[in-house]
């Protein structure tokens, strides 16, 4: 259903530019690799207070760095909109804010405290305007997302605790399609190792159990198991798969190595269990051990599982209604090509999850960007999200 016009309106001349922006560099001025947020979490509760909010910090199993919720409610009773993001960025170098030419730069710019400091004016914007007809928003922001630093945990607590909403939104850097489905990961580890030392090849180790042999065996099982799963699809998410990007070796070309380890990440759709996946896993890499005569030992960690909602979900309709009143259409219907913890929300909480957030780039790298323009349009996406969705 359409957006009334007076309401668009009033809702983008409730979100404040200069007050967005500010808010999203105080918060990336603030270094927080994963498992190290307390103080961007602190900065975030004390920006919500000096607002007017009524800031809760839940530890949700974390109290290195307790969660930052504001609620905020209508008059008439409604449905609750959750927007959610992560505070923590990625172990890399940190870089401080600056904004040059109607760009944002900065550790985190782009996933995701921009998109925080977007769902943050959002909720300013409806409370400024006193458009949220109905129902209420939940915010919510926490630590622990990025892998393999973090494991997820907190926002599983989160849920477990009741901070939830009836639907959520969550401002990664994906903007160009409505994702209603995503595949599952795991992080795919495996150390093969023999006794004994490494030994030149004519010296005796060309007798030794080879771990380069049983590496290999691995890696044509796993290629085998890949072409099996390539059967496996979804018109909007494609395959299931297993990819190998590392393998390491030996110290010299003619010494017998006591070690390979590679890695590398299997992804499932909706239907396939996470845990015969890693059953799945661990008997390929048993029975090459026991072939080979080594010893393997296999990591098959768990980040998200598989998920999928409808397009005509009343969040996934609110939120093309609200889209649509911003950019003159709608999105296309789509896949998430990454996991995140919208994944968890619907698998977890059975919460229907919207991952859209601004246009930016360079991610997980030193270099992450988003024009302040897309963090003004993702705030009015949201509150108008939230208006629809609350609303009906």
């Amino acid at each position: 259903m359409p957006i009334d016009d007076a309401i668009v309106e009033q809702v983008r001349a409730a979100v404040q530019t200069d007050r967005l922006l500010d808010t999203a560099m105080r918060l990336i001025e603030v270094p927080s690799p994963t498992c190290s947020g307390a103080a961007v979490a602190d900065r975030m509760a004390e920006i919500l207070t000096d607002d007017g909010f009524t800031v809760e910090r839940p530890e949700a199993g974390w109290p290195e760095s307790p969660a930052v919720a504001v609620r905020f409610h209508a008059e008439s009773s409604g449905r609750t909109i959750q927007f959610n993001g992560h505070l923590d960025t990625v172990h890399l170098p940190f870089v401080p804010p600056r904004v040059e030419e109607g760009v944002l730069y900065g550790s985190g710019s782009s996933d995701m405290k921009g998109g925080i400091a977007a769902m943050i004016e959002a909720l300013r914007a409806l409370r400024d305007s006193g458009t949220l007809p109905a129902g209420s928003v939940l915010l919510t922001a926490h630590d622990l997302h990025e892998a393999p630093w973090g494991d997820g945990s907190q926002v599983d607590r989160l849920i477990d605790a009741g901070f939830v909403g009836d639907g959520v939104l969550l401002p990664e850097y994906l903007c160009d399609r409505l994702p209603v489905i995503g595949r599952g990961l795991a992080v795919l580890s495996v150390k093969v190792s023999r006794r004994g030392e490494p030994v030149h090849e004519v010296l005796g180790g060309s007798e030794q159990p080879s771990v380069i042999r049983a590496g290999a065996d691995i890696v044509l099982r796993f290629e085998k198991l890949d072409d099996e799963l390539a059967r496996k699809t979804h018109p909007l998410a494609g395959r299931e798969s297993l990819f190998i990007g590392q393998i390491q070796a030996g110290e010299i070309f003619n010494q017998s190595p006591i070690v390979l380890e590679l890695a590398g990440t299997r992804r499932w759709l909706p239907g396939t269990s996470a845990d015969d996946a890693r059953k799945q896993f661990h008997e390929i890499l048993a029975e090459i051990a026991e072939q080979r005569g080594v010893e393997i030992e296999g990591d098959f960690r768990f980040v998200r599982d598989a998920y999928e909602i409808s397009e005509t979900d009343p969040l996934a309709e609110a939120f093309q209604d609200a889209y649509s009143a911003v950019d003159g259409q709608p999105l296309t219907v789509g896949a998430k090509p990454f996991v995140d913890d919208g994944n968890t929300f619907v698998h977890r909480g059975g919460i229907p999850a919207v991952t859209h957030g601004p246009n930016a780039t360079g991610a997980h790298t030193v270099h992450e960007e988003v024009p302040v323009e897309e963090l003004v349009r993702v705030a009015n996406v949201y509150a108008l999200t939230a208006i629809q969705y609350c609303g009906e």
